[in-house]
């Protein structure tokens, strides 16, 4: 599939990217190719393989493992605080939205 620079122009639009004019050609190109190596994609056969969830297979051997579901407050209160642009005491200050 090739892709031309009005249809980028307005992927581009949509997609709230800002893509000069000079470099539409080149984008195009980019997409064309992208869009080109998914179609191989669709070309291979895939009968007879189980979908994955994840990296991991159970088939394999290999499972993960599971964790104690304990509620708490991750231990770094100081550093996320550090981030905040008005903290007050051990909590984040935000400006007064309802009068």
């Amino acid at each position: 599939m090739s892709l031309d620079k009005a249809t980028v122009r307005k992927i581009a639009t949509l997609a709230r990217i800002d893509v000069p004019e000079a470099d539409l050609d080149a984008t195009a190109a980019r997409l064309s190719g992208i869009l080109s190596w998914i179609e191989q994609l669709n070309e291979v056969n895939t009968d007879g393989v189980q979908p994955m969830s994840g990296g991991l297979d159970e088939s394999m051997g290999l499972k993960l493992g599971w964790r104690a579901d304990v509620v708490n407050d991750g231990g770094i209160r100081d550093k996320v605080l550090a981030n905040a642009p008005d903290a007050n005491g051990a909590f984040f200050g935000v400006p007064k939205v309802v009068e």
